[in-house]
């Protein structure tokens, strides 16, 4: 069943609806926790979000991909100047409201159905409250605020042919990085070169993988033609040339295995225990084949309550645990 949101973002409620996104820092400015911001990571594709900005709801939205890591949009410009500049950008596909909600004139049928805590309006007033970002509302309210209006129901449930994709952005910020790179006359043309073919896993960077790594962590393959040398840490989240060529910052994968770990569908702890996201479902795993890899490789009769797949070294284990907090897509 989907979940229903609320946003409250009038200083980037423009950008936000043309981009077809939602982005928040990660943290407040003073590296506090916001359960708003948190919310950004819990939504989940098909989940619905109305959006609020000059009093009213104008638009409702689809989400189209769970959140994950990019910087600041650049096209806020000022907006939210004391804003961390990273943060966690949310697909959204959005269409337009028609007339405009304005929760102030329904708030007497609209109060008592609010959340008692983390709510996105006053349930006295009907203003926004302070600091609320994305937050988690019933169906209930969410149907209050669109009985009456018009919007585009087929273009909200298909996601709309030009909304987000992970894949898409990820090429954006990987290009805008691929350039700085190129640009630094810090570094030589060698390193630079190394650099850019370790975006593809490619090179140096897959030479030092290959010292580390034998096989696939998840399904055994050792055939070099069918593994990919994937990040730990995201080759674009990298704070320098070092971690993008370090053996320890990678893993080799077959291709369904890459794609599950650098979406964040899975992970692993220190001890060699894979992590299945609970947001993933399970018979689509039971078809790419991984419970039936788990009981082949370690000889079960039927899939194992938990799956290790062998220690990573303490190096390996700095990078897991950026990707446990930072990209692994958490209940």
């Amino acid at each position: 069943m989907p979940q229903f949101w609320w946003v409250n973002h009038n200083q980037t409620a423009r950008q936000e609806i043309e981009g077809q996104y939602l982005w928040s820092p990660k943290t407040e400015s003073n590296g506090a926790r916001s359960e708003f911001y948190n919310n950004m990571r819990r939504a989940s594709p098909g989940d619905f979000v109305l959006s609020f900005f000059e009093q009213a709801i104008r638009y409702v939205g689809r989400v189209t991909e769970f959140a994950f890591t990019a910087p600041k949009p650049a096209e806020f410009k000022e907006a939210g100047s004391y804003w961390n500049k990273e943060g966690w950008l949310l697909p959204v596909f959005w269409t337009q409201l028609d007339p405009p909600v304005r929760p102030k004139a329904l708030i007497e049928v609209l109060g008592p159905l609010l959340p008692t805590k983390y709510s996105p309006i006053n349930p006295t007033s009907g203003s926004g409250n302070q600091k609320a970002y994305l937050a988690n509302i019933s169906p209930a309210v969410f149907q209050t605020i669109v009985d009456g209006a018009i919007f585009d129901h087929a273009a909200l449930e298909r996601g709309g042919a030009n909304s987000l994709t992970f894949e898409i952005v990820n090429e954006q910020l990987e290009d805008a990085v691929e350039r700085q790179i190129k640009d630094d006359i810090s570094l030589d043309d060698t390193v630079k070169k190394s650099l850019i073919l370790a975006r593809r896993g490619q090179g140096r960077f897959r030479a030092n993988v290959e010292m580390v790594e034998r096989s696939c962590r998840l399904t055994g393959v050792t055939n070099p033609s069918l593994l990919i040398a994937s990040h730990i840490k995201p080759w674009r989240l990298c704070n320098s040339a070092q971690e993008r060529l370090d053996g320890m910052n990678g893993l080799l994968l077959t291709p369904d295995a890459d794609h599950l770990f650098d979406r964040g569908f899975i992970s692993f702890n220190d001890g060699g225990e894979v992590l299945v996201s609970p947001r993933v479902d399970r018979t689509d795993l039971q078809r790419l084949g991984f419970d039936q890899l788990a009981m082949q490789r370690f000889g079960f009769a039927e899939a194992p309550a938990t799956w290790h797949v062998g220690a990573f070294t303490a190096q390996q284990q700095s990078y897991l645990a950026h990707h446990r907090t930072e990209v692994f897509v958490s209940g």
